[in-house]
C-alpha cells in the first residue's frame, strides 16, 4: 500500500540542493537562482521591533488558531483599500505560511477523489499537497504566452471537480494575468458553483500599479473567491512561516478546524512583525518593488544575448524568468549540466509538470530576485557560453 507521502515526488529544491552538495566553487562562484524566498534579514528597523517584542509574554504563548485579531484586521482594512472591496476580519485567517493557506483551503474544499484544475506549468508545492491529500490534480496547459485559457479550463471541470488554482505573479513562470483573464476565471468558477483559489504570494512585485484585479468588487465574492497570500516575500520573514487565507466567514471556520489539528496557532512572533510591517513598511516594500523591476529589466536587457543562441523566454515577472533551452536533451540533464560547467543552479521544466508532460523538458526556470545586477551579468555571461 502507498502512503500519502509516497503518493508524491520529492521536494524539487532539497533535490537541487543536493547536486552541489560537497561540490566546491572557488574559482568560479556558485550563482544560486534555485529558490524564489528572500535570502536577506527582514529591514533593520522590523529586526528592532522584533528584538523588543520577543519579551512580550504573550509572544510565547499559544495566540488564536485563526490569528491575531489585530492583524486580522489591518489586513482587511488594507485589502478592502487596495482592491476597493468590502473584506472584513472575519474573513481572514493567519496560515503558518502561504503553504499551509493552500493545504487548508484544499482540506476544507476537497474529499477523496475530488478534482482540482491547476495550470502547468504549476507552482510543485500544491501538486504534492494535492497528491497527499488525496486529490487528483486535472492540469490546464499554458502555452505561448503562458497565460491559462478559461475556455479550456471549461472542458475540464466535471462533477468532482472543487476549484481552479490560479497563481498571478505566476510561479513559476513569472506571467502576471491580465485583469480580464482572471474576471473569466472568476465568472466561469461561480457559474459552475467551484471555486476559485487565487495564490498572490508576489502581489507586491506586480508591475502595474494598483489593484491587480476586481474580484473583490464583486457582491457576493465570497461565495467564490479564495485569496492566499505570503508575508514572507514582503517582509523576508521566511523563517516565521507567516500567511493568510481570505475567504467566506463559512469557509473561514472550516479553516479554522485544520488549522487547529496542524499548527494550533501560527507563529507569534512573526505575526507580531507581518503587523508592524503592515503599518509601518509600506514606503520600504515600494522600494522592494522597483529594485525587483529593475532587476526584471535588466533580464530583459540581456536576454537577446541568448536569444542568438536559440533560446526562448516564455514569461517573466515578479521573482521569476521561465525559459526554454536549445540543447536536444531533458532539461533535468542540463540543470545538472549547469553546476559543473556554468555554476549555475537552477530548476528544471520537469519539476513544474507531470511526469507524463513532456513540455518541462525543455523548460528552465530562473528565480531572479535573489542576485544583483552584477549577477545578472554575470549568469547570462556563462548561459551564453553554454555548449552541448
Amino acid at each position: 500500500m502507498t502512503s500519502r507521502t509516497q503518493s508524491t515526488f520529492s521536494p524539487p529544491v532539497m533535490e537541487a540542493q543536493r547536486w552541489v552538495t560537497d561540490k566546491t566553487f572557488s574559482d568560479c562562484p556558485l550563482i544560486n537562482v534555485s529558490q524564489a524566498a528572500p535570502v536577506e534579514p527582514p529591514p533593520a528597523a522590523l529586526i528592532d521591533h522584533m528584538a523588543q517584542i520577543i519579551y512580550d509574554e504573550d509572544t510565547h504563548l499559544y495566540g488564536p488558531v485563526l490569528g491575531l485579531p489585530a492583524l486580522r484586521s489591518e489586513l482587511a482594512d488594507q485589502w478592502s483599500r487596495s482592491y476597493e472591496g468590502e473584506i472584513h476580519s472575519n474573513h481572514v485567517g493567519i496560515t503558518s505560511g502561504c503553504n499551509q493557506a493552500f493545504s487548508a483551503a484544499v482540506a476544507m474544499l476537497c474529499g477523496q477523489d475530488d478534482e482540482i484544475i491547476l495550470p502547468t506549468p504549476f507552482y510543485f508545492n500544491h501538486k504534492m499537497w494535492l497528491d497527499m491529500a488525496g486529490v487528483r490534480t486535472i492540469t490546464l496547459a499554458c502555452r505561448g504566452d503562458m497565460i491559462p485559457d478559461p475556455e479550456e479550463a471549461a472542458q475540464l471541470i466535471t462533477e468532482k471537480t472543487r476549484a481552479i488554482v490560479l497563481v498571478t505573479p505566476n510561479n513559476p513562470c513569472g506571467v502576471e494575468y491580465p485583469a480580464d483573464v482572471v474576471m473569466k476565471f472568476y465568472e466561469l468558477a461561480k457559474e459552475r458553483q467551484i471555486a476559485l483559489i487565487i495564490d498572490e504570494t508576489y502581489r507586491d512585485f506586480h508591475s502595474q500599479t494598483g489593484a491587480p484585479h476586481n474580484l473583490f468588487h464583486k457582491k457576493c465574492w465570497d461565495d467564490t473567491l479564495i485569496q492566499l497570500y505570503s508575508f514572507s516575500k514582503a517582509y523576508r520573514l521566511t523563517g516565521h512561516r507567516v500567511g493568510s487565507v481570505i475567504a467566506s466567514e463559512t469557509r473561514i471556520a472550516e479553516i479554522e478546524k485544520f488549522l487547529d489539528t496542524v499548527s494550533i496557532c501560527p507563529n507569534q512572533l512573526g505575526q507580531k512583525a507581518a503587523l508592524w510591517g503592515l503599518q509601518n513598511l509600506g514606503e520600504w516594500l515600494a522600494n522592494e518593488r522597483l529594485e525587483i523591476l529593475t532587476r526584471r529589466s535588466l533580464i530583459e536587457e540581456n536576454f537577446p544575448r541568448l536569444a542568438a543562441k536559440g533560446w526562448k523566454l516564455l514569461g517573466l515577472g515578479a521573482y521569476f524568468a521561465y525559459l526554454k533551452h536549445p540543447f536536444d536533451i531533458s532539461s533535468d540533464t542540463l540543470a545538472r549540466h549547469l553546476v559543473d560547467a556554468a555554476s549555475v543552479l537552477t530548476l528544471p521544466g520537469t519539476m513544474f509538470v507531470k511526469d507524463t508532460d513532456q513540455s518541462g523538458e525543455g523548460q528552465l526556470r530562473i528565480a531572479f530576485a535573489n542576485i544583483d545586477a552584477h549577477r545578472i551579468n554575470l549568469l547570462f555571461d556563462r548561459l551564453e557560453k553554454v555548449i552541448l
